[in-house]
C-alpha cells in the first residue's frame, strides 16, 4: 500500500517543483526506484543467511526511514508546498472522469504492456535459461545482466529526455531494443544470451520511465496528474500482473515458452502502433 501511494503521488510533486526539467527528474525517480530493486533483490539471500529474514527486512527497512525523515524536511520549505502556477492551467471546460477518456485508457494498455515485459522477464528468464540446461547461477547473472541494463537504461533516459518533446521517438527506440531482444529469445536463446540481455534491459529499462512521463505530458493540472497516474498504473499494473501467469500456463501446455516470447513481441508491436498517435501539441486532458 504504502509503494502504490508513493508511485502515485512522488511524480505530481516532481511535476510540481521541477516543470522544466520533468521528464529528467521523472527518469531519474524511477531509475532509483529500479535500481532499489535491483540492490534489494541481488543482496536479499546473502543477507537472510547472515542476519535471518527478520533482520534483512528490518535492514531495508532503513533507507524507507531515511527518505520519510528527508521528505519531512523537505515539506517544511513553504515553497515546496506551494504548486507552481505556471504549470497550472485554469480549466475552462468541465472535467471528464479519467475512465470515460479514451486516451487514457490508451494510457493504461501502454502502461500494461510495457510493464508487462518487465514482469514477464523478471519471472520467466532465469527458469527459461535453467530449463535449456544452463545452471542455477548463470541463470541468475543473466537475470542481473538485465536488471544492470535496464538500470543504465533509465540513466540514459535522464540525461537525454529533455532533448525529445516528442516522446514517439525515444519510446519507439525502446520497444525495438525490447523486440529484438525477445526475438533473440525465440532465435538463438543460448549463443546470443549475453547481448539478448544487455538489449532486453535496455529496452524495457527506458519503457518504464517513458511511459510514465508520456502519460504526465497528457495534463498540466498537478491537482488532476496524481488521480491519472493513480488510474493509469493501477490499470497498468492488473495488466501486467497476468502476464508471468499467462506465460506460466503456457509453458504448462506447451513445455516451452517460445510462445510468450512471441505474444510479448505483439504486445510490444501493438505498444508502438498506440504510441505512434501521442504526437505533441494535443489537447490536454481534463
Amino acid at each position: 500500500m504504502g509503494v502504490a501511494l508513493i508511485q502515485a503521488l512522488a511524480p505530481v510533486v516532481i511535476k510540481r517543483a521541477f516543470p522544466a526539467q520533468f521528464g529528467t527528474v521523472m527518469a531519474l525517480y524511477t531509475t532509483g526506484i529500479m535500481g532499489g530493486a535491483a540492490v534489494a533483490a541481488a543482496t536479499a539471500a546473502g543477507l537472510a543467511e547472515t542476519i535471518g529474514w527478520a533482520g534483512t527486512l528490518a535492514l531495508w527497512s532503513a533507507p524507507a526511514f531515511v527518505a520519510a525523515l528527508v521528505w519531512l524536511a523537505a515539506s517544511r520549505d513553504p515553497a515546496a508546498e506551494e504548486p507552481n502556477r505556471a504549470a497550472v492551467v485554469e480549466a475552462t471546460d468541465p472535467e471528464l472522469p479519467f475512465w470515460r477518456q479514451g486516451r487514457a485508457w490508451r494510457l493504461i494498455l501502454i502502461m500494461g504492456l510495457g510493464t508487462s515485459a518487465y514482469t514477464l522477464m523478471l519471472a520467466w528468464l532465469p527458469p527459461f535459461y535453467i530449463d535449456l540446461g544452463e545452471p542455477r547461477a548463470t541463470a541468475g547473472y543473466l537475470l542481473s545482466g538485465m536488471t544492470a541494463a535496464e538500470v543504465t537504461a533509465g540513466l540514459l533516459v535522464s540525461l537525454t529526455i529533455g532533448r525529445f518533446p516528442d516522446r514517439r521517438g525515444p519510446i519507439l527506440t525502446a520497444l525495438m531494443l525490447a523486440l529484438a531482444g525477445l526475438a533473440g529469445l525465440v532465435v538463438a536463446p543460448l549463443g546470443m544470451a549475453v547481448p539478448i540481455v544487455i538489449v532486453l534491459g535496455l529496452g524495457i529499462g527506458a519503457i518504464f520511465p517513458l511511459s510514465l512521463i508520456l502519460a504526465m505530458d497528457q495534463i498540466d493540472d498537478p491537482g488532476r496528474s496524481g488521480d491519472l497516474l493513480a488510474f493509469v498504473q493501477g490499470g497498468g499494473y492488473i495488466i501486467a500482473s497476468l502476464s508471468p501467469l499467462g506465460a506460466g500456463l503456457l509453458r504448462d501446455h506447451m513445455a516451452d515458452l517460445t510462445q510468450a516470447w512471441v505474444l510479448m513481441g505483439v504486445g510490444v508491436i501493438l505498444l508502438g502502433v498506440m504510441t505512434l498517435g501521442f504526437r505533441p501539441g494535443m489537447p490536454k486532458l481534463r
